[in-house]
């Protein structure tokens, strides 16, 4: 990526992260414009498969992606990409990842296992990325020095506090992508 002064320079940014950890909720609390969703209903089909025991009032998931956009300034504009969380879906990240600047993975402190197979094919597919903890109501608000650790990630890697159903949360999360991306680039 690189800013010209007054040239609009347009980044593709992918919203990651576990089953149920807040993606489409994330995009649809900061983006500009109605998002596109793909979420369909939870069936019986997808027992066995998806595990709600973390995320009991789930009813919908992402079978496709979401999309958003987010105007950081008068030069960088965001284009959000939400991948589906799933494992049977990870054949959408080639094609999601292709061109994408970085991403925004978002963990559940109370999940953190499952961030390891997202966590793999970030890095699998050479994005730079940032980590979202989102937090849920009635959970146990960690130190983010201890997701750190646990996540077993980089001094380099930005950790940030976020709720993705507020806007200003979700900014501030991407914002800190953004930085951490410029930060590489200079």
């Amino acid at each position: 990526m690189y800013l010209d002064s007054g040239v609009l320079t347009a980044v593709k940014i992918l919203v990651v992260g576990h089953f149920g950890v807040g993606k489409t909720t994330c995009i649809g609390s900061i983006s500009e414009i109605e998002p596109l969703r793909t979420e369909e209903e939870i069936t019986e089909a997808s027992v066995g498969f998806d595990d709600l025991s973390g995320t009991p009032d789930k009813t919908t998931t992402t079978v496709a992606m979401d999309f958003g956009r987010l105007t950081i300034s008068d030069e960088v504009v965001l284009y959000l990409f939400g991948t589906p969380g799933q494992e049977r879906f990870k054949e959408m990240w080639e094609e999601l990842s292709r061109g994408a600047l970085g991403a925004l993975v978002l963990v559940d402190p109370e999940r953190l296992s499952e961030s390891f197979p997202v966590l793999d094919l970030v890095e699998r597919f050479g994005l730079t990325y940032a980590i979202g903890v989102n937090h849920f109501e009635g959970t146990t608000d960690y130190p983010l020095a201890e997701i750190r650790e646990a996540l077993n990630l980089s001094d380099r890697t930005p950790v940030v506090a976020c709720d993705v159903r507020d806007q200003q949360s979700s900014a501030q999360a991407l914002i800190t992508l953004v930085h951490h991306l410029l930060t590489l680039l200079n």
